[in-house]
């Protein structure tokens, strides 16, 4: 994939000839199945390099080793496919609520001949009946405002373990809206790392949530109420 080598080594990513070998699968793969279904609006290869697989892998320095990972809302694999592919010593599960995004998740795992990893057509608010705090790490990618995605992570996440949500530059008033959920659903705010990512003129923040205390057990709720009706 031209110019990985030179991307990655400029913002501290983990690169070897595997790993570039693995994202021009990846890539070749994503492009022919889009074909097929929509799976991404971005198609250009250095776009997806830098919009896609750099934005993705900015937070695996905050994963400690051999973490259990869920990825909340995986849609077409961001950011748990690109984390994987550096990092494979972690265990990654994704979730999704669209078959056809899990088919291809799945299929991906098969082709880049992934251990560890495993996708589920599942929601959340389900998948917290039965992995209820049973991560060391969740990520989660332009999936909700962060009081709703907050109910979502945090129910999944282990009590000393951390939540890792990718946000725009637009990050304050998702903050001051999230205070509360933060406060009931048993987070803290550790930290808040900026990237600017200059070949794209892209300003990224990388929210790390801390899991102080259990979550009651009332959190997800269920029947979409996480989104209809979001903690305030």
């Amino acid at each position: 994939m031209k110019n990985l080598k030179q991307i990655f080594d400029k913002y501290n990513i983990p690169y070897s000839l595997k790993i570039e070998e693995k994202f021009d699968k990846f890539f070749q793969f994503l492009i022919e199945e889009n074909n097929k279904m929509n799976l991404t609006a971005i198609t250009e290869e250095q776009n997806v390099l830098i919009k896609h697989f750099l934005d993705s892998v900015l937070a695996e320095k905050f994963i400690p080793k051999n973490s259990f990972v869920v990825d909340v809302g995986s849609g077409a694999g961001f950011p748990a496919i690109p984390i994987k592919i550096v990092r494979d010593d972690l265990n990654i599960t994704m979730i999704d609520s669209l078959l056809k995004r899990v088919n291809f998740l799945n299929e991906t795992i098969s082709l880049l001949n992934f251990e560890n990893a495993f996708a589920y057509h599942t929601r959340a608010e389900d998948f917290a009946k039965t992995k209820r705090e049973g991560f060391d790490v969740c990520i989660s990618r332009a999936v909700a405002p962060l009081n709703t995605l907050l109910e979502y992570v945090l129910p999944l996440t282990k009590v000393g373990g951390t939540a890792i949500i990718y946000k725009s530059s637009k990050l304050d008033e998702e903050l001051k809206t999230a205070k509360n959920a933060l406060n009931i659903l048993g987070g803290k705010i550790e930290k808040i790392e900026e990237f600017f990512i200059e070949e794209q003129q892209l300003l990224r923040n990388i929210l790390i949530v801390k899991k102080i205390s259990k979550t009651p057990q009332k959190y997800p709720r269920d029947k979409n109420k996480p989104r209809q009706n979001p903690i305030l």
